[in-house]
């Protein structure tokens, strides 16, 4: 307790550090305002059925990523999530479109221009999304729109919708560039984790009463299985294997002396929590289309796919994540440009050849370590199906894996590692006694 306190002094005592935590505490606070303000003429006293409607299946993952927005009919109800759907065509249009592939690779402008397109991009989703989202608002909460006329309602409230989503993006930013951390997943952990104490207290409720039973012994068994997956998953974000390469500083003939040796960092978890958000964005697609439609009379295969409990939907999830572990992890890591580098700067793996052979040692190792990896991260993904098994409730079954447990494990360290890198560099300790927090290395989501 005393290392804690001591820790948050010399937080408070360097300028730049506090300035930047108290602008991201600012931006986070406008952003949870804002989820609970609610669009023009509606009635907030009467979205019960809206509310029902998003306390289990899809639609509570919906709704926890967009912080209660959804649920509460708010001016920021589509969340963050229409911009990572637009980041996600974006990095596959990187891979199979020449024209991005050759903007990719301009440096610094080219990232301008495809943030520019993804920011287009965002919009024309929104505006496809929002219409369908007031339709479900019609349909599931018609008591709260009385006095409204539909017709005029519709297109401002689409402009409104639209224009908070955008505003969000736009927080994130300033986080990112004046706060602490990666603004856009600071956003999504805020949501989670919105969620958590309403979701805690139904929980404790539910132990101790004749719905699910169980009392406090299998309360606390609850605990300790969360506190597992917890563990599991900083392991899983932290996992590194380590390649070692030889940079030559002299070379006599055929005598290598004075090398230096270092390594190439291959994580397990190279890919971050992308996979789970690329397959979790195919997994609302039925959500999204059966929001124009009757759900009584919606398709069997939407119907079963809506359902996160059921084991189509968790197959179907667990193999959308494993495929693309492999696919964001090629795009992201290209080790014949890694072995190429290597060479320029006079490096070497020992006892593989420079160049081809080079390429093709890394590529064998990525893939070895990328298949566990993989099934590691759907596990963790489908745990909260296997919660629902022990009758947790959905609210917080979320919290025992998937996206939700992810991101937050993923985030809190990142931004614990840059708290640590701001002490570090003024000569103060760091956070943790026994050794250097590692993040997961900040990628945007």
């Amino acid at each position: 307790m005393k290392k804690f306190i001591e820790t948050l002094k010399n937080i408070w005592k360097i300028e730049d550090l506090r300035q930047r935590l108290l602008i991201t505490l600012l931006f986070v606070a406008i952003y949870r305002f804002g989820s609970f303000v609610v669009l023009p003429g509606i009635n907030p006293q009467m979205l019960d059925k809206l509310q029902s409607q998003t306390a289990g299946g899809l639609m509570s993952l919906l709704d926890m990523f967009s912080g209660g927005a959804f649920s509460n009919a708010s001016i920021f109800a589509l969340g963050i999530m229409p911009y990572i759907s637009a980041s996600i065509v974006m990095q596959l249009l990187a891979v199979a479109v020449p024209y991005f592939q050759k903007m990719q690779r301009e440096g610094e402008s080219g990232r301008k221009k495809i943030s520019m397109y993804t920011r287009y991009l965002t919009v024309a989703i929104l505006l496809f999304q929002a219409p369908g989202y007031l339709m479900n608002l019609r349909a599931q909460a018609s008591e709260a729109l009385v006095g409204i006329e539909w017709s005029t309602f519709m297109v401002p409230a689409t402009i409104i919708l639209a224009a908070g989503s955008m505003f969000i993006l736009w927080l994130g930013e300033r986080i990112t560039d004046k706060g602490i951390g990666n603004g856009i997943s600071i956003i999504i952990m805020i949501g989670i984790i919105a969620r958590l104490p309403q979701a805690f207290i139904q929980e404790v409720g539910s132990r101790f009463t004749s719905i699910t039973g169980g009392g406090l012994v299998m309360f606390l068994v609850e605990i300790l299985i969360l506190y597992a997956v917890v563990c599991a998953a900083i392991l899983l974000v932290q996992a590194v294997r380590r390649v070692p390469v030889q940079y030559a500083k002299r070379l006599v003939g055929n005598q290598q002396y004075g090398g230096a040796r270092q390594y190439i960092p291959l994580k397990l978890f190279a890919a971050n929590v992308m996979p789970i958000i690329f397959a979790q964005a195919i997994m609302f697609i039925p959500l999204t289309l059966v929001q124009y439609f009757d759900p009584q009379n919606t398709n069997p295969v939407f119907r079963v796919l809506m359902d996160h409990h059921s084991w189509q939907y968790n197959l179907v999830f667990a193999i959308l994540i494993i495929a693309f572990t492999y696919f964001y992890t090629a795009i992201t890591l290209n080790p014949t440009q890694m072995a190429e580098d290597m060479k320029r700067n006079n490096g070497f793996i020992p006892g593989i050849k420079p160049g081809k052979d080079t390429a093709e040692y890394i590529d064998t190792v990525m893939s070895r370590i990328t298949f566990p990896g993989s099934l590691f991260i759907a596990f963790i993904a489908i745990m909260p199906a296997f919660a629902g098994l022990l009758n947790v409730q959905d609210a917080f079954s979320q919290f025992f894996g998937g996206t939700s447990l992810l991101i937050l494990v993923g985030v809190v360290l990142d931004t614990l590692a840059q708290i640590e890198s701001h002490l570090l560099m003024r000569h103060y300790d760091g956070l943790l006694s026994s050794g250097r927090i590692h993040g997961r290395g900040m990628q945007a989501y």
